[in-house]
């Protein structure tokens, strides 16, 4: 399975900001969506986390300082 880019995790999380913002949709419904919308934002948050990392140890290695 292919892994979604930050991107595309951001595009999902606003399509479920969209379902949950229809009037039309029933209760199970947002529900469904607020939960898969918050899993999205998790992963997102978690790739964000992960890149600052990644942009924090290089520049710890090219700077020799640690950020």
């Amino acid at each position: 399975m292919k892994q979604s880019s930050l991107v595309e995790k951001l595009e999902l999380g606003k399509k479920y900001i969209a379902q949950l913002m229809n009037l039309e949709i029933t209760l199970e419904e947002s529900i469904e969506a607020y939960k898969k919308g918050l899993e999205v934002i998790q992963e997102a948050q978690k790739m964000l986390e992960e890149a600052k990392l990644k942009v924090e140890e290089i520049t710890k290695d090219v700077s020799g300082v640690s950020s």
